[in-house]
């Protein structure tokens, strides 16, 4: 696909009575067919089979490596993802064990020690493992995979278990990106999600890794919480400001008390209600920008001579499981309980109960629980929504020229839903291709769901995040 430069100078603009007209919910598309797609047809030969296809060459593209650590110290109520709460450590040198296991299953598959243009440690909380730990993973990457000067290598880090000096530990490993989990500071909301950590120790650990090195830090913010008001964010707004941070997450709270039995512990009345959410949202935004921030799309913000926001204006930036990325379209091992990855055109998702994740590590068989092949449609689909979320626009004849279509054709029922959108100032169309306006930026998700066809054609029972 062509790189087309985005105007970032125009801030998002943001239409209160617009946004509630439009479908609460939708995906975040870090994947298009969303992850509850993926069926249990899908087995371990069709993974290998896609890694077989990628060692031909015909689908050889740069690598990347996801490794997902499923513990934590404590619970956070508000929390959604897979996660093992214990304070055992020694659950983890068990765990440690069936990630080199399921890593030698990989290996003869792997063509080869390839070299990691990314790697990223999700969880759970990654800095669960203690230095000996991590060095003990490290060895196990360096024996699999060539690590790159140029490379992206993330850890998501809780300020309240990371000392300073395993922040150099960190640094010395080779990881060069952090993403730093805040949420709120106000008091009241920390007690009540049960998650009490202070400013002092979050900027210990941002200004370590600044001297240690790394190249960018990245915080995490949740609006949406309960007892958060417009007058409650705005101090934690401006202490993340003297953060400095590189990169900044807005996210929405999620409230599902009946999916997620750890938010059964917060009190509803508490959780503020849409009107007071979107306040907060729009005081979040204006004051980002206004302090100079770009707003890279959906919930998140970079400093202008930020990677991102470089990748954002020059017409590159890409978007995958963990988010807005700054390299072209990877494949995606990923290790470790529920981990996703992506090989070319599948995605394959390990078992997210950790006594299967170790009984067919046991068997000898990689963990493999569901997964999908994408079909042309579908491939063509993923393009347009890709070039939606990272470059707000499309042009018509770039797809007509790749995928053989004719573009207005094909997409008769889109277009008709994409005039509507027109209509209400979300977006430019033009004969030959669209254009995503300030305000429209704002609802990327709703217009990106235009072009989903299984969300168009097939039920699901999946509940969504709010679209804002």
């Amino acid at each position: 696909m062509k790189t087309i430069p985005i105007h970032t100078s125009q801030e998002p603009e943001f239409n209160r009575e617009l946004i509630a007209s439009l479908p609460a919910s939708g995906p975040r598309y870090t994947s298009y067919p969303t992850a509850d797609r993926f069926h249990s047809g899908f087995g371990e030969s069709d993974y290998l089979q896609a890694l077989q296809q990628r060692n031909t060459g015909a689908l050889n593209k740069p690598l990347s490596l996801y490794i997902h650590i499923p513990f934590c110290n404590t619970i956070c109520y508000y929390c959604g993802c897979n996660k093992i709460i214990t304070k055992d450590k020694t659950r983890a040198d068990a765990y440690i064990e069936y990630l080199e296991k399921e890593m030698a299953l990989l290996s003869p598959h792997l063509n080869g020690k390839l070299p990691l243009a990314q790697l990223h440690f999700g969880g759970g909380t990654p800095t669960f493992l203690d230095d000996d730990q991590l060095e003990r993973v490290f060895d196990m990457i360096r024996r699999h995979f060539q690590l790159l000067p140029n490379g992206e290598y993330s850890i998501e880090i809780d300020p309240r278990k990371v000392s300073r000096e395993t922040v150099f530990h960190l640094g010395r490993l080779g990881f060069n990106r952090m993403s730093v989990g805040i949420q709120d500071f106000d008091p009241k909301v920390q007690q009540a999600v049960n998650r009490i950590q202070t400013v002092e120790e979050t900027r210990e650990v941002i200004e370590a890794a600044r001297e240690a090195g790394f190249k960018s830090v990245s915080v995490d913010l949740i609006y949406g919480l309960p007892y958060q008001s417009l007058e409650s964010i705005k101090p934690t707004i401006d202490t993340v400001l003297t953060l400095d941070p590189d990169r900044l997450a807005l996210y929405h709270y999620a409230h599902l008390p009946h999916i997620f039995k750890p938010q059964r512990r917060i009190d509803t009345e508490s959780v503020p209600g849409s009107e007071e959410k979107l306040d907060i949202l729009q005081y979040a935004v204006q004051t980002l920008t206004r302090k100079g921030y770009t707003f890279i799309g959906m919930d998140h913000f970079a400093k202008p001579n930020d990677e991102l926001a470089i990748a954002l204006r020059e017409g590159w930036l890409q978007r995958n499981f963990q988010g807005y990325s700054t390299y072209a379209d990877c494949d995606l091992i990923a290790i470790g309980v529920s981990s996703i990855g992506k090989i070319g055109n599948t995605y394959v998702q390990n078992e997210r109960d950790i006594d299967a994740y170790y009984n067919a590590i046991d068997n000898g068989r990689l963990p493999v629980m569901r997964g999908y092949r994408l079909n042309r449609d579908d491939i063509l689909r993923r393009n347009i929504i890709q070039d939606l979320m990272c470059r707000f626009s499309l042009d018509f004849q770039t797809y007509e020229s790749l995928f053989g279509i004719p573009f207005k054709q094909y997409f008769s029922e889109e277009l008709s839903d994409l005039l509507n959108l027109a209509e209400r100032g979300l977006i430019i169309l033009k004969p030959q291709g669209l254009t995503v306006t300030p305000k429209g930026r704002f609802v990327i998700r709703n217009i990106a769901m235009v072009f989903d066809y299984h969300l168009r054609h097939k039920e699901t029972a999946a509940k969504y995040s709010q679209t804002v």
